[in-house]
């Protein structure tokens, strides 16, 4: 746990004791609810309670789906009306897990800019970021393996167009892409697997998800300035913090109130406004779709994908230095990937001495463009691939790179810097008052003659 100085559990009573010393699960718990974490935490804080919360939602009722679901190609799509018509609050549990991803990475996408601009990423909490982005890449796969099973029109074709990107692999492609299929198309045998994944892969995510709160209650929290926790005493260390219980756990939960109250409407309301019309045509090989679009939280790195076709001089440029081998799509595939990976080596590529980007005024309107362009390349991903849409996202891409490998580096060196305060009781006393008692009160002051 943290090394933060603070009161451990003590059991009191014989049967307190007799536990502790053969399973210390109640320590274990007591040190996770009253770690000390900085009371200088803002509203971006709030997001991993949402992400546990909603990985939790998605496995209830992803267990309760599977129960009515029949992976068969000519049966999957009729399950899945048998769920929604049939099956007792089936709408409702169908719903409530397909909005669920919609929630988590909206959740999950607020979680890592709010780790982009406030340094979370930086010592010592890379290993932190690491897990996170892994939890993320995770997350991914589960949405896309999950959105084949409806076996819908956009089901099938996103199945056959992602899956095809593995056969853009030099040498090796077509035997990985044979091998992720089950055989030489998209069929039973890619429904079978992909369900048997999307089934397991959450319970990957619950054990990393475990491993990066671990990590973080290890390090310490980080907060809106980037200044550690004084750990030298626990009189300095109690100054800084607050106690996870009950100041933080209660404002998560209000918080998450609030998120749950839009989310229920979304789903009682308006279900399928993130989703795709096509998908309630069950899936036919013969027929493809006029425009393959992925789900929305995919369109940032679909846009990269599409945007480095064989008109772009860098990949001729690499197409032609390599006899072919690399080519336009497989161009595309690394850096579709690659813009992943830049984002997990930011601790690595980010060489300012300043933790918080609050502290760091060039760096904020970069970090700004930086999430305009985000939407930008959303947008961008789900217009088709014709006209002025693929310079845009070749625009966008352009940016996402130069933004991690030339922009980061650059601005620790050119970048002056304002000075952060020089403890977290300094600035929380700077927000809130010098007359705050630091525990959610307001310290007593003697009455004028007046009161």
């Amino acid at each position: 746990m943290s090394g933060i100085p603070h009161d451990h559990y003590e059991p009191k009573s014989n049967a307190e004791k007799w536990l502790h010393r053969r399973l210390p699960i109640v320590s274990l718990m007591y040190d996770t609810l009253m770690i000390p974490t900085p009371k200088n935490l803002n509203w971006m804080w709030i997001w991993g309670i949402v992400l546990v919360f909603t990985l939790v939602l998605q496995i209830v009722t992803g267990i309760i789906l599977v129960m009515h679901y029949t992976p068969h190609v000519d049966l999957a799509f009729a399950s899945v009306e048998h769920i929604m018509r049939n099956v007792n609050g089936g709408w409702a549990i169908r719903y409530i897990h397909q909005n669920g991803a919609s929630l988590f990475f909206i959740a999950v996408y607020l979680h890592i800019f709010r780790g982009l601009y406030y340094g979370s990423y930086k010592a010592p909490r890379e290993v932190t970021w690491i897990i996170g982005m892994l939890i993320y890449l995770l997350m991914m796969g589960t949405a896309f393996m999950g959105y084949v099973l409806p076996w819908g029109q956009m089901s099938f074709w996103g199945a056959t167009v992602i899956t095809g990107l593995f056969g853009a692999i030099p040498f090796v492609g077509e035997a990985i892409q044979t091998w992720l299929l089950g055989g030489p198309a998209v069929d039973n045998a890619t429904l079978n697997r992909f369900l048997s994944l999307h089934y397991l892969l959450p319970f990957v995510i619950l054990g990393l998800v475990i491993v990066h709160v671990w990590a973080f209650h290890t390090t310490g929290n980080n907060n809106p300035t980037g200044v550690e926790v004084r750990r030298t005493s626990k009189k300095e260390a109690e100054a800084d913090t607050l106690p996870f219980w009950p100041y933080f756990v209660i404002k998560d939960l209000f918080a998450l109130a609030v998120i749950l109250v839009a989310f229920f409407a979304i789903v009682g309301f308006m279900p399928n406004y993130l989703g795709h019309p096509d998908n309630y045509i069950e899936a036919n090989p013969l027929v493809t779709p006029a425009h393959i679009v992925p789900e929305w939280y995919f369109l940032p790195f679909y846009a990269i994908l599409r945007a480095f076709d064989g008109e772009v001089w860098l990949v001729m440029l690499v197409d032609f230095l390599t006899a072919g081998i690399v080519d336009a799509k497989f161009f595309g595939v690394v850096a579709m990937f690659g813009a992943i990976i830049v984002m997990a080596l930011v601790p690595w590529l980010d060489t300012s001495s300043v933790r918080s980007g609050r502290y760091r005024p060039m760096f904020k309107w970069w970090f700004w463009l930086f999430v305009v362009n985000f939407f930008v390349l959303m947008w961008a991903g789900a217009m088709p691939a014709e006209g002025i849409y693929p310079y845009i996202a070749l625009i966008g891409s352009a940016y996402w790179f130069a933004y991690f490998l030339v922009i980061l580096p650059l601005l620790g060196v050119i970048e002056k810097p304002t000075t952060p305060p020089a403890t977290i009781e300094e600035d929380f006393k700077a927000h809130y008052g010098k007359d705050h008692d630091g525990h959610g009160g307001v310290t007593a002051t003697a009455p004028t003659p007046a009161e």
